[in-house]
């Protein structure tokens, strides 16, 4: 006997961040780096990982979440 599932009444997230020109990216990317040296004074040190953390900066940005810290 076969059962079928009803469809999945789960919110879906997107993450899809895209920019209308060169220079919106641009402006992103110096409001990332802005807030990123804001990060790294915070925490006293400086982040290996910072092309991971702008993009986490920017896709929250677009999506109107909270950023990473």
């Amino acid at each position: 006997m076969n059962t079928i599932e009803p469809p999945s009444t789960e919110a879906v997230t997107t993450t899809a961040t895209t920019f209308g020109s060169t220079a919106d990216l641009t402006s992103a990317l110096i409001r990332a780096a802005t807030a990123h040296g804001q990060h790294e004074t915070r925490t006293g040190t400086a982040d290996p990982n910072w092309p991971d953390w702008y993009a986490a900066y920017m896709v929250a940005e677009q999506a109107g979440t909270e950023p990473p810290l």
